[in-house]
Parts: C-alpha cells; structure tokens; sequence
C-alpha cells in the first residue's frame, strides 16, 4: 500500500505519521524499490496519551528516531509530530512534550535541535503550537473548511 502511494506521487515530499519499526521497513523498502531519493519523515507521537489517537509513546520516540536514521537508508528523520486532542486542540502540556521529546532525540543522536522540526498544532491551536516552537502546522479546515464525515451506520 504505501509503495503504491509513494509511486503515485513521485514529488511527496515528507511522511509525517511513522508511529513504529515496521511502518519505517515497510517505507524504506518502498522509496528504495521506486528508486527515487531519499524521503523525510517525521517521527509521530502521541503526546496527549488518548487511545483513540495513532503515535508512539514518549518514551519510545528516542528508540524509533534512532531506527529511522541508523537503520532506514532510503528515509530521512526531519523531526517529529503529534496530533491534538479529540477536538483538534491541545494543551501547552501536549507541546511541552514533544517539545522535550526533541530534546531527548536530538541528544541521542548528536544531532542539532534546528535540524529536528516539529509538526504541531492544526486549525484550532496553531497560535500556541507556534509559540511552543512548531515549525510546522495544519491547518487544512481553516483553509478549506470543516470535514463532513460521513455518518455510521448503526444497525452493523
């Protein structure tokens, strides 16, 4: 599935949702079996601690960082990002930790924070992400509206 995606858009530019080992093999083989050049990827981490949200632990962002830049050679780790909380929003403390997760990371892998960006804050809480040091924000519904999900059907 993600060959696929990777070969239907030759200028992607970065992946921002690797949440664990397996997903950085599978993309690594992908970007090198397409035979384009290497492809940024941001580390995802669940900094808000709900089930409902995809994302590394904290604690397991050093060691899937390290996975990504020593074992992936078709993949560049850029940096790491989090999703808010279910309504699209987040706490400082969501920030602070993957702000401190960047600390941990760049420390382990000697590597300068400016080098390591973080993607947080979308539509309704980018004003603080930004102040909190993100260096990447989305805000796709203020551009482009609310989603409309469509609705579940109950009766299954």
């Amino acid at each position: 599935m993600i060959s696929l995606g990777a070969a239907s858009v030759p200028d992607l530019y970065m992946v921002e949702t690797v949440d664990d080992e397996k997903i950085a093999n599978h993309l690594d083989r992908a970007v090198a079996n397409l035979g384009r050049k290497p492809l940024k990827v941001l580390v995802q981490v669940n900094t808000s601690g709900e089930e409902s949200k995809y994302g590394i632990e904290p604690s397991g962002c050093v060691e899937l960082a390290k996975h990504v830049k020593l074992s992936c050679p078709n993949l560049i780790f850029s940096g790491l990002m989090t999703i808010g909380m279910l309504d699209y929003s987040s706490t400082p403390e969501n920030f602070k930790t993957l702000s401190n997760c960047r600390t941990e990371v760049c420390e382990a892998l000697g590597i300068p924070q400016d080098q390591c960006g973080l993607s947080m804050g979308m539509s309704g809480d980018f004003e603080l992400a930004i102040e909190m040091g993100s260096t990447n924000v989305r805000i796709g519904s203020t551009i482009f509206g609310a989603r409309e999900y469509p609705k579940k059907d109950k009766s299954q």
